[in-house]
């Protein structure tokens, strides 16, 4: 069973796994009390499993700045579904940690590149959960893309913050009857990690 917007929140509060401040939109009047209460920058988002690249197809409009460009916003993407998620907009790196439920191994979790870069790079780590300290930290040293996490040409990333949500990942998955469960983007910067999308699926 894939579970809805409003279930996904509950179970990563239950674990204190961070998402970015969000909300679903019903009508316009819940789009403009939630503007005032995340803050801008917003994002709009379609809010649909089925639709894998929701930019390509216009359905994430992202780094909205004030009222006039986010109600021009909503009447774009409200014609691609009735559904809609209002989050407030983060810069950063794209992470991917996810975990799937094998029948021979048990829970396997990956740790990767995330938004556009999980197909085009295929850069990810993997381990049987559970993990501790040391497998999650090894599991975000070892992908191709390390250096950059370290911060090649930029400030670094806060590595303990990933490390914290892997194990966090961990302990959920062990604890849930979870079939599958994605985290893809994560957004991370210097300060700050925020799941933005989060698929879960129960067994």
């Amino acid at each position: 069973m894939l579970l809805d917007f409003n279930d996904t929140q509950k179970l990563l509060s239950k674990y204190k796994i961070p998402y970015v401040k969000s909300g679903l939109v019903k009508n316009k009047s819940d789009l403009l009390k939630l503007a005032k209460k995340i803050k801008y920058p917003l994002v709009l988002k379609i809010d649909s499993q089925k639709v894998l690249h929701k930019t390509e197809l216009g359905g994430v409009i992202l780094n909205i700045k004030d009222k006039k460009g986010l109600l021009s916003s909503y009447q774009k993407i409200k014609k691609l579904s009735k559904n809609i998620i209002i989050q407030k907009h983060i810069d950063g790196i794209f992470l991917i940690i996810g975990s799937k439920k094998d029948q021979t191994f048990g829970n396997i979790i990956i740790f990767g590149m995330g938004g556009i870069y999980t197909e085009v790079l295929n850069d990810i780590s993997m381990r049987l959960a559970p993990v501790n300290k040391k497998e999650a930290l090894s599991m975000i040293q070892e992908i191709k893309s390390y250096k950059i996490l370290q911060g090649y040409r930029g400030k670094p990333i806060n590595i303990k913050k990933i490390q914290s949500l892997i194990l966090k990942l961990s302990n959920l998955i062990e604890e849930e009857n979870i079939k599958e469960i994605d985290f893809n983007p994560i957004i991370i910067n210097e300060k700050q990690l925020f799941i933005v999308d989060a698929k879960v699926i129960q067994s």
